[in-house]
């Protein structure tokens, strides 16, 4: 198979790239778990080092080769579809030509012919693809997180802002799409901040779970093919290059067999997601109008609403943000499937579970920051508006209640129609006291 003679990846790339590719996602865009494999290949080289397995210049040359990935230098020879079939071989196999060329290319060899770095026999030794694999996309989504981390920490910031600021504006509830009774614009707020800040905690609580790692297990975990000085340090030397917190699992055949902590942590992305979608679709429902609909609240104006209608403004930031989250629920169901779908020793579709977690951690990631800096920290309310809603029927209404009874207040609901009641209301007429 010809390849082109400056590429870093090699045959086995190509191969998979040929025979496997149909989705167009590509491991180079995935930044964080091509430096989250390459911060494995180098934890797995130091203890092969130390464990004796390889010669010190080919380790040495390896490192080196790990270093330039992980600062960001040569991804784009990282090609495969990262969907293919295979369990992730043809990722690791990426990574290890690649690593394979560079180091052998500092010891002045020739790119693809793999003398004296073989990518197998030396970036490979001691490991297999699922414990590389396995244990790469659960540092990458951790890295990943920590950037939507920040975002809904901002979030919710601003929203308590908005719910503190808003707290003097008295407005109508509604319940079933009806009216109901008074309610501070600031309290409804509180709601949306508490939502946030309890589906933010406990997504950062199952992220976290993901350090729990099954390097050193090889294939189905039993450690077959490493040695026990290796399995005995490569954690501790993952813990040194990638400044994580890693441990070893408990059950390393339950970690070859089940990725249900993968499916935790998406479960509780698409928690958040789901919440966001309602405070989203309340924004929308609040700020609808400006004449005809509730127009509680005037959201932000980011770019003209319509092609046909001059001077309308829709509501896109929450829109899309809505959108984004349905992306992530369907991620969410991928994950789910690859976790059902594992068989027997070994789940082969773990790579298409962690690929889709990325994706939807980098789709909340950005609408997050759009829907804070251009929706919800410039929402206003309409004072005059909220203070006529207030004011209608229903609130009265369950105000009297409050004074006179279900039983009485029914009754005159009965004998009197709105408009009369409220006559009544406004000029006196209703004996506040009067049970029956």
């Amino acid at each position: 198979m010809d390849i082109p003679k400056d590429a870093l990846y090699g045959i086995q790339t190509m191969r998979t790239v040929q025979n496997l590719s149909f989705s167009g996602q590509l491991l180079k865009n995935y930044p964080e778990y091509i430096v989250s494999l390459a911060m494995v290949k180098k934890a797995a080289t130091l203890a092969n080092q130390e464990a004796g397995i390889l010669p010190p210049s080919i380790g040495t040359a390896i490192l080196n080769a790990c270093d330039q990935i992980i600062q960001g230098n040569y991804h784009d020879h990282f090609i495969v579809d990262i969907f293919h079939g295979g369990g992730g071989i043809g990722t690791n196999m990426n990574v290890n030509e690649v690593l394979a060329n560079l180091a052998n290319e500092s010891l002045e060899g020739t790119l693809g012919v793999y003398t004296p770095v073989h990518p197998v026999e030396h970036v490979n030794a001691s490991q297999s693809t699922s414990d590389v694999c396995h244990t790469s996309i659960r540092l990458a989504i951790v890295r990943c997180f920590e950037r939507l981390d920040h975002k809904l920490t901002k979030m919710h910031a601003t929203i308590e802002k908005k719910s503190q600021e808003f707290m003097s504006v008295t407005t109508i509830s509604r319940t079933c799409l009806q009216d109901a009774m008074r309610i501070r614009l600031g309290d409804a707020f509180s709601g949306y901040a508490s939502v946030l800040k309890r589906r933010h905690i406990s997504l950062r609580e199952s992220v976290m779970s993901l350090l729990t790692i099954n390097l050193g297990a090889t294939v189905i975990g039993n450690g077959v093919g490493a040695s026990e000085k290796y399995k005995e340090v490569v954690i501790e030397k993952l813990r040194d290059v990638s400044n994580m917190d890693v441990s070893k699992r408990d059950n390393l055949f339950d970690a070859a067999q089940n990725i249900d902590d993968l499916a935790h942590m998406s479960k509780e992305l698409s928690l958040l997601a789901t919440s966001l979608i309602k405070v989203a679709k309340d924004l929308r429902l609040l700020s609808s109008g400006p004449e005809a609909g509730f127009a509680e609240i005037t959201l932000p104006s980011v770019q003209a609403g319509s092609s046909f209608f001059p001077g309308k403004v829709n509501p896109v930031i929450p829109e899309t943000m809505i959108q984004s989250c349905f992306q992530v629920l369907g991620c969410d169901r991928i994950v789910q499937a690859a976790l059902e779908h594992g068989e027997l020793d070994l789940n082969i579709f773990e790579g298409m579970a962690g690929a889709n977690i990325l994706n939807g951690l980098y789709m909340l990631t950005n609408t997050s920051h759009s829907f804070t800096e251009l929706c919800l920290k410039d929402i206003a309310p309409n004072e005059e508006r909220c203070t006529e809603l207030s004011n209608t029927f229903i609130p009265v209404i369950v105000e009297l209640k409050e004074q006179m009874g279900y039983s009485a207040v029914s009754k005159l609901i009965k004998e009197h129609d709105r408009k009369s009641i409220k006559y009544l209301l406004n000029n006196g007429g209703i004996d506040h006291d009067t049970r029956n």
